[in-house]
């Protein structure tokens, strides 16, 4: 009796047995990190199809290795934490390592894929099968070898090469992502022809399959509830005074991190006269009653999905100014109008040449792009402004599977706020489907 008792605190469900609706272990002691039971539940709730991870990682290990063979190189080596997540799906101090390069992974033209991790934590993605071998050593950064990175870096390309014979015997183009200046050199010293890894990356990532779309369904569904929670604490705090952008912004990090989300890339949230210009990141500044706030998720979210949405609310008992109004219909006719555009087959340079014109007083602080792709984090391919458009670079048509962020900024120079939205979007086998469903604020719309 005890035993059983002991056994079911260990499960994150003890209701499903022994696998979960994902198809991984239902066993809270795992190594495999993953969703939390407040997740499953709310998607249960909402009637989510969850997605089969053991399908999602065999797809993702298919796509990258035929990216590989259609160009003919040997093999992909990959550094970036994200290329490295969606090549195995396990993770290592995701932030830490983006800026102290510990990890590698080798994919093989044959599908042989071969992970270098922590040397104390070789255990990480052994719940994977493609993960062919675990070693360690491909740490090339000064902090950890100091004045001998050349000799490491050596050692590591070495062995690079070797598996390249072994598995991919007569080929010497190696694609590879980002590398340490040691590493790139040692590479090129083994005879090796380093070829841009990115774009092998970001063109595989681009098509998602049917599971990482209902892993993205769900994902969103957490960072919406998360976002509901922020604007309930926002809206009946704020009003008297005392509450800080910091604070309000710390709910949507706890919300997602009680659902199993990861982590949150930047701090994009911003109240009042700190709206215009954009981008000033959220601080200890004391939200006042009737202002605007605003802000931009970029969450990594359960399942290692990005949801990537914006809005601004009014807070406060009067009604908004009606020039806040005008914007912030502005704002919302220039996505609607622009998704409208999103269908198979539309070239990237035709988005930018048919988008919604935004009015004159609006075009010095518009947003960065009209439009970027998104999956594990803000991704390939990036939609220009006409005016910020480099011929030649996007070259590409939109495919099923794609996900697009629509993106709006209204705000004029020298005003005292700014309007940000922006919706996360699915390109269908015939047109698109927004995947976002938070509501825009009814007041500023002017509706209520």
């Amino acid at each position: 009796m005890m035993d059983t008792q002991y056994r079911d605190i260990r499960k994150i469900d003890p209701s499903r047995g022994t696998r979960l609706g994902d198809n991984t272990p239902n066993d809270a002691d795992r190594i495999e990190i993953g969703p939390t039971r407040l997740a499953f539940s709310e998607w249960a709730q909402a009637g989510l199809e969850l997605p089969d991870l053991q399908e999602m990682r065999r797809y993702r290990w298919q796509r990258l290795t035929g990216h590989v063979v259609a160009r003919g190189y040997g093999g992909l080596l990959m550094f970036d934490p994200l290329n490295i997540r969606y090549a195995t799906d396990s993770t290592n101090m995701q932030l830490w390592n983006m800026h102290n390069p510990f990890r590698a992974v080798l994919l093989c033209a044959d599908g042989h894929m071969v992970m270098w991790d922590y040397r104390n934590a070789p255990f990480l993605s052994g719940f994977n099968p493609h993960v062919a071998e675990v070693r360690a050593g491909a740490d090339l950064f000064y902090f950890d070898r100091g004045d001998k990175v050349d000799v490491a870096a050596d050692a590591f390309a070495n062995a690079v090469r070797i598996l390249l014979e072994e598995h991919a015997p007569g080929h010497r183009q190696l694609a590879v992502d980002k590398v340490m200046v040691h590493g790139l050199r040692a590479l090129e010293a083994q005879g090796l022809v380093v070829m841009e890894g990115e774009e092998v990356t970001e063109k595989a990532r681009a098509v998602k399959c049917a599971d990482e779309i209902r892993a993205m369904r769900c994902a969103m569904h957490a960072c919406e509830m998360s976002v509901a929670e922020m604007e309930r604490f926002a809206r009946g705090r704020v009003p008297g005074g005392g509450v800080s952008e910091d604070d309000i912004w710390a709910v949507l990090h706890a919300g997602n991190i009680r659902r199993g989300g990861e982590w949150i890339e930047t701090r994009l949230l911003a109240s009042g006269p700190r709206t215009n210009p954009w981008f000033q990141e959220c601080g200890p500044r004391i939200v006042q009653d009737n202002e605007i706030v605003a802000f931009d998720t970029d969450l990594v979210g359960s399942y290692g999905i990005c949801c990537d949405i914006s809005r601004t609310w009014w807070i406060g008992d009067a009604a908004p100014r009606p020039d806040m109004v005008y914007a912030m219909r502005h704002a919302h006719e220039h996505i609607m109008t622009n998704m409208e555009m999103l269908k198979p087959g539309v070239s990237v340079p035709e988005l930018t040449a048919g988008t919604h014109v935004l009015d004159a007083k609006f075009q010095a602080l518009k947003y960065g792009c009209l439009m970027h792709g998104v999956g594990l984090c803000d991704e390939w391919p990036l939609v220009a402004y006409p005016d910020q458009a480099v011929e030649g670079a996007f070259e590409y048509v939109l495919q099923p599977g794609m996900v697009l962020c629509v993106e709006a900024l209204v705000g004029e120079e020298g005003g005292d706020f700014s309007i940000k939205l922006e919706d996360q979007v699915l390109i269908t086998e015939d047109g698109y489907e927004n995947l976002t469903g938070y509501p825009f604020d009814a007041r500023l719309m002017g509706e209520g």
